[in-house]
């Protein structure tokens, strides 16, 4: 792209070096994430991972984490910038098990007695390269506030929340988040009501004051029906006990 004599002008003056056109390094400020909805609905069914066949695809991930690496987020919306971390997170979470497979039964194999996998800076966001505890530490829990992203973003664990079948998009955000939330929050497998002991996920130890350390009234607030219900009789006597936690990889 050639610039003209006002722009070359500007540039010099504030010292800028480096010259952005389409197709090079960091410019993007609106992402399509259709390669990656094509490879989440062809290898995730109901939370279940297919590894095998997303290695064989794994050419196809790249390209999409290359994508996402000439984003510059501080130009996205509010929304765009929320769902494109939570993808973000959960795409480079795939490329970590990739990295490994198939001689890894967990995501915690990808880590060393040093440095857990979460701390591994390899993930390519805004010109940098970060941690996925970075995405979700120091962007996604401190930015957003919104404890509804403990159930989006996914560590490749049984146990997790689990990874949707498609990716999150800034115009249906909100209702997506919610999904989340509500399927695990009514999943017996993860939070179950045992008399007036809730036993639920170790999520809510984790980030106690995401949740403003009120887990009940999270729970009362998505609960559906029957499970409601049994929680509103025991209003005033429920008891919470956390649940252990399955590391094994969320697929085969």
């Amino acid at each position: 792209m050639k610039l003209g004599k006002p722009a070359v002008l500007f540039a010099l003056f504030w010292g800028i070096a480096v010259i952005f056109y389409p197709g090079s390094g960091w410019t993007k400020t609106s992402v399509n994430h259709d390669s990656y909805a094509a490879l989440l609905k062809t290898h995730v069914q109901e939370g279940v991972v297919d590894y095998k066949g997303l290695k064989s695809n794994e050419v196809k991930l790249d390209r999409y984490l290359d994508v996402l690496a000439t984003v510059d987020s501080t130009k996205l919306s509010r929304n765009e910038r929320f769902a494109f971390f939570i993808n973000a997170y959960n795409a480079w979470t795939l490329k970590l098990i990739l990295m490994g497979y198939p001689g890894i039964e967990s995501i915690k194999d990808m880590g060393s007695i040093f440095k857990s996998p979460w701390e591994k800076k390899f993930t390519r966001i805004d010109g940098k390269v970060v941690s996925l505890d970075h995405i979700e530490h120091e962007i996604l829990r401190p930015t957003f506030q919104d404890p509804r992203v403990h159930f989006a973003i996914n560590c490749a664990a049984f146990s997790c929340p689990p990874l949707q079948s498609e990716p999150y998009r800034s115009g249906m955000l909100d209702d997506q988040l919610n999904n989340a939330a509500r399927e695990f929050i009514n999943n017996p497998e993860r939070n179950y009501l045992d008399g007036n002991v809730l036993y639920v996920s170790r999520i809510f130890k984790w980030f106690g004051e995401d949740f403003n350390d009120d887990i009940i009234g999270f729970f009362m607030k998505f609960a559906r029906a029957g499970f409601k219900e049994k929680l509103e009789k025991q209003k005033g006597r429920i008891k919470v006990k956390y649940l252990s936690y399955d590391w094994s990889l969320n697929g085969r």
